[in-house]
C-alpha cells in the first residue's frame, strides 16, 4: 500500500508563495511514476494543476503557467509544488496523486 502525505498549506495574502510538499511511502509499487498535483475549491471540480515524470518532463494547467513549478526528488520519494504570486482564485484543497493513490489533501487560502 502506497501512502502520499502532504504538507505545506495555509493562509497567504494575494501575491505570496508557499511551498507544498507530497511524500510518498511503501512497498509493491512504482514510486517512480508520474506524479500530479490536483486542487479542489468548494463547489467546483477537482482540477489537474501540474503533473511531472520520473524523468522530470512537467506539464501546468494554463491558469498556473508562469507562477507554479512542480519538482521532485526521486531519492527522498518527494514533490513539491512552488506557487508564488499566488491569487485568491488559487484557494482550494490541493491533492498529490501517484496513480491510483490520492493524498489527504492540504488546505491553501489566499486572502487579505
Amino acid at each position: 500500500q502506497v501512502q502520499l502525505v502532504e504538507s505545506g498549506g495555509g493562509l497567504v495574502q494575494p501575491g505570496g508563495s508557499l511551498t507544498l510538499s507530497c511524500a510518498a511511502s511503501g512497498v509493491g509499487f512504482n514510486l517512480y511514476g508520474t506524479m500530479d498535483w490536483y486542487r479542489q475549491a468548494p463547489g467546483k471540480q477537482r482540477e489537474l494543476v501540474a503533473s511531472i515524470t520520473r524523468g522530470g518532463s512537467t506539464n501546468y494547467a494554463d491558469s498556473v503557467k508562469g507562477r507554479f513549478t512542480i519538482s521532485r526528488d526521486n531519492a527522498k520519494n518527494t514533490v513539491y509544488l512552488q506557487m508564488s504570486s499566488l491569487k485568491p482564485e488559487d484557494t482550494a484543497v490541493y491533492y498529490c496523486k501517484l496513480t491510483p493513490y490520492w493524498g489527504q489533501g492540504t488546505q491553501v487560502t489566499v486572502s487579505s
